[in-house]
C-alpha cells in the first residue's frame, strides 16, 4: 500500500524529505511559481543531463508528481526516463546539489555530468 504523502504518480520520481525541503526553501522566496520542472537534455559524453528550472504552470505534457505539498513537472521527454527515479538533496563542505538516483540508467561519463539509458 502506498503512503498516504504520495500520489499516484509518485512512481514517476520520489523526492527523498531532503530534496522536498530544499525545494520549498526555494519556492518560498518565488510566490508567482507553482513548482521545479525536471528535463532531460542531449549533453556532454555520454548523452543526456537533467534539467531543473522554477515553472509558473503545469505544461499540456507535463507529469505531475506532488508529494508531501512540492509540486514537480516531469517533461515528456523525460518521462520515461526518469521512471523509478529517487531526487535527492546533498550538502557536504564543498557543495550542494540535487542528485537523482535513476535505477534506468546504463552508463555515465566519468565526470558524471552525462548519462546513458
Amino acid at each position: 500500500m502506498r503512503p498516504a504523502h504520495l500520489t499516484s504518480h509518485s512512481l514517476y520520481m520520489l523526492k527523498t524529505p531532503s530534496a522536498v525541503q530544499k525545494i520549498k526553501e526555494l519556492l518560498k522566496d518565488k510566490p508567482d511559481h507553482v513548482g521545479v520542472k525536471v528535463g532531460v537534455r542531449t549533453r556532454g559524453c555520454n548523452g543526456l543531463s537533467y534539467t531543473l528550472e522554477y515553472t509558473k504552470s503545469k505544461g499540456d505534457s507535463d507529469e505531475e508528481v506532488v508529494q508531501d505539498g512540492v509540486r514537480v513537472f516531469i517533461e515528456k521527454k523525460a518521462q520515461l526516463t526518469l521512471l523509478g527515479t529517487e531526487m535527492d538533496y546533498v550538502e557536504d563542505k564543498l557543495s550542494s546539489e540535487f542528485v537523482f538516483n535513476n535505477p534506468n540508467i546504463k552508463g555515465t561519463c566519468g565526470c558524471g555530468e552525462s548519462f546513458n539509458i
